[in-house]
């Protein structure tokens, strides 16, 4: 009888601990919001965009519009009981975030942002908009499958990367969205765009006033004129050799 009582009070303490346990894990850290979520495809752990036509998925990379994540379980929901549409997002806490390998294996403390499968993150690996930060590992060799880690979610441009991938397209694209600049990357537009004009603003004056000092002196000496073509064309590529020099300083400026 003893034993059987021991036993019992074992068996009853960790069934209260269990509950709480799982709900722990389970649960969301911060204060989610009403949102409406009218895209019947949502899911919990799917990463939120704002876009023009309302708050849903995206299946773009380092999406410039990333809102938060939809999450079925937060710590504190400020509920909109007017709105049937209206779902807790969490836009600053911790939640869990669908994720997948198609940019590689996520370590703690990598970056998470948006990727071409919608709703679903991804490791980040250059500058630009991302969701937050990893708390878990996550590996899986199908890229196409999904699996649910805990990520630190607080959406923000990041510019850390040293990275010479991002694309030229990708960094016009995140220079045209003022969501996505701070008075560091703001700064680094400003220069790299003045670096650029400058270099075609010396190219052209340079090569105009070559061009002009060789058409008087083709006039004056009209034999000569083979040798004052070549001096045109040798500072024609000089022109672009600056103005190139200049798209390039600007290009790194943006990328480091």
């Amino acid at each position: 009888m003893k034993y059987a009582a021991l036993i019992l009070l074992i068996l009853s303490f960790f069934a209260l601990l269990s509950p709480a346990s799982i709900y722990a894990q389970e649960t969301s850290a911060g204060t989610a919001l009403s949102i409406p979520l009218n895209d019947p495809n949502i899911k919990d752990g799917h990463i939120i965009v704002s876009t023009p036509k309302g708050y849903g998925l995206t299946n773009l990379a380092y999406d410039s519009s990333m809102y938060g994540v939809y999450t079925q379980s937060p710590g504190i929901f400020l509920q909109n009981t007017a709105d049937p549409l209206a779902k807790p997002v969490l836009q600053l806490g911790k939640a869990y975030v669908l994720v997948s390998s198609i940019n590689g294996n996520i370590k703690k403390n990598d970056f998470i942002t948006t990727s071409t499968i919608a709703g679903v993150g991804q490791k980040a690996t250059r500058n630009g908009m991302i969701l937050g930060t990893a708390l878990a590992d996550y590996s899986n060799s199908n890229q196409k499958e999904t699996g649910k880690i805990l990520v630190a979610v607080n959406p923000h441009f990041n510019a850390s990367f040293a990275d010479t991938k991002t694309n030229l397209l990708e960094v016009l694209r995140n220079a045209s969205d003022p969501t996505t600049l701070t008075q560091l990357t703001s700064l680094r537009y400003v220069v790299a765009a003045g670096i650029v004009l400058a270099a075609f603003g010396i190219g052209f004056i340079y090569f105009g006033k070559v061009t002009a000092s060789g058409v008087e002196a083709l006039g004056r000496n009209p034999l000569a004129s083979r040798s004052i073509q070549l001096s045109l064309v040798v500072n024609l590529i000089l022109m672009i050799v600056i103005i190139v020099a200049g798209l390039g300083i600007g290009y790194l400026i943006l990328i480091l």
